[in-house]
């Protein structure tokens, strides 16, 4: 234990303390009940994400064998050589209970029409086509789940920082205040009962020499 002043006046401001503390650690229990309700919907974001991207890479690896089988991989290889383009990102930011959690938008959907792609349309078969736009909605997906991604993982560190300090709180810093007052107390009312038992003895002298004294003029 700290060592502490056993006065009145320290007594009054640890129970300050002990309530100040209790309602900081109230406030963070809602922050992180709060942030744990959007953890989860979050959370269900990611699973739904994750499903749709194991499909959508099914299905463009289907796609581009049966392109690599019928076309041959030298001209599969030779469009995606031709094909252009870019993906441009924009990274920004809001919050949530007071926590920034990054924000990852695409400007535009990955998945392009047939004449955007920068290849021969007379040069590709639709085997080709439809692996292209297979893969960019892989693309748009994966996009799409980094977001989600991000926050989920943001959200989670923020959860556990806030359970760190709960802990702390409920743990270690409002018990210890509470042994520190019980401790005061404890004092207190030991000088109280010492201070009591010197008066009482003080009276009693007072009244014995009192007694005396009439005791004296009498005789």
């Amino acid at each position: 234990m700290a060592e502490v002043s056993p006065t009145r006046s320290e007594l009054i401001k640890l129970k300050l303390q002990i309530a100040l503390a209790q309602q900081g650690c109230n406030l963070l229990k809602e922050k992180r009940d709060a942030l744990l309700v959007e953890f989860m919907a979050v959370m269900d974001e990611t699973l739904r994400l994750s499903s749709l991207l194991e499909r959508a890479v099914a299905n463009a690896q289907y796609a581009l064998t049966v392109a690599k089988a019928v076309d041959g991989g030298v001209t599969v290889k030779s469009v995606a050589l031709a094909t252009k383009g870019e993906i441009t990102i924009d990274l920004s930011g809001t919050k949530i209970m007071g926590v920034a959690i990054p924000v990852v938008q695409k400007k535009y959907s990955p998945v392009r029409s047939l004449l955007t792609r920068g290849y021969s349309v007379t040069g590709a078969s639709s085997r080709i086509d439809e692996t292209a736009e297979n893969f960019e909605k892989v693309l748009d997906i994966l996009i799409e789940n980094a977001d989600v991604e991000t926050r989920l993982k943001r959200l989670g560190d923020e959860i556990q920082k806030t359970n760190r300090r709960v802990n702390a709180l409920e743990q270690i810093v409002i018990p210890e205040t509470q042994k520190q007052m019980k401790y005061i107390r404890m004092t207190l009312e030991e000088r109280a009962r010492e201070d009591l038992f010197r008066l009482k003895r003080v009276k009693r002298k007072l009244e014995l020499k009192k007694l005396a004294m009439e005791e004296k003029v009498q005789a």
